[in-house]
């Protein structure tokens, strides 16, 4: 795709969507690391210089990326929550409940868990003051979102809710990066399969990690 130069607001924001949604679909074909800005640019068809018009850095492009997803992701939990707990159960089948619908949701957002792995370690280096602390206030919202969700169906947890919404994006973060090993490792998988154990489907291990915490934090009877 190539562009003329944008001269309203609402061009900006049609390259900044475009830049997004190539960043993506780049995502969906490899990892964080090997998403570079030269080629971005030349996938979206804009300069490299043009792209930085929009987005200061390629960290930047991939922090905004991740708060659109993660916005989605929310808004579709509300659904899945509702369809997936009953509120009748006793509090340890709501927590089992929760934990289930987390873990299938988030694992079938593989981009969404790459990027919640990447976010200390790469997003949030090489970006401004204020592209991050923009971000980790829209972070916050999103948390709060999370937790009024998590609490709903779970209101045993109480201030709890919160610190178990950052351990659920923590957790899926990490759970992801042994759940898509490179291709070297999968090799190494195939002919040696001992090593397979640290091949962790990410829907299975997430869903254990989750209930263990959820189970670990409610109150006992």
């Amino acid at each position: 795709m190539t562009f003329q130069r944008a001269r309203t607001e609402e061009q900006r924001e049609i390259r900044r969507r475009a830049i997004l949604d190539v960043a993506s679909a780049m995502l969906d074909e490899m990892p964080v690391a090997a998403v570079t800005l030269n080629e971005l640019s030349r996938r979206v068809g804009l300069a490299k210089p043009n792209v930085l018009r929009y987005f200061e850095s390629r960290e930047a492009v991939l922090l905004e990326l991740l708060d659109h997803l993660l916005r989605e992701w929310l808004t579709d939990l509300a659904g899945e929550l509702a369809a997936g707990v009953d509120e009748d159960l006793p509090m340890a089948g709501r927590a089992e409940a929760v934990a289930a619908v987390l873990s299938r949701s988030l694992s079938g957002r593989v981009v969404l868990c790459d990027l919640f792995g990447a976010q200390g370690s790469v997003l949030e280096h090489n970006v401004s003051v204020e592209v991050v602390a923009r971000y980790k206030r829209a972070s916050l919202d999103h948390l709060t979102t999370m937790a009024a969700l998590i609490r709903r169906y779970l209101p045993e947890l109480g201030e709890n809710a919160a610190l178990f919404s950052l351990q659920t994006v923590v957790t899926a973060g990490a759970l992801s990066a042994y759940s898509t090993p490179p291709p070297s490792l999968r090799a190494a998988y195939e002919a040696e399969p001992d090593l397979a154990r640290f091949h962790l489907g990410l829907e299975p291990s997430l869903k254990l990690a989750l209930t263990a915490t959820l189970l670990g934090v409610l109150p006992r009877d």
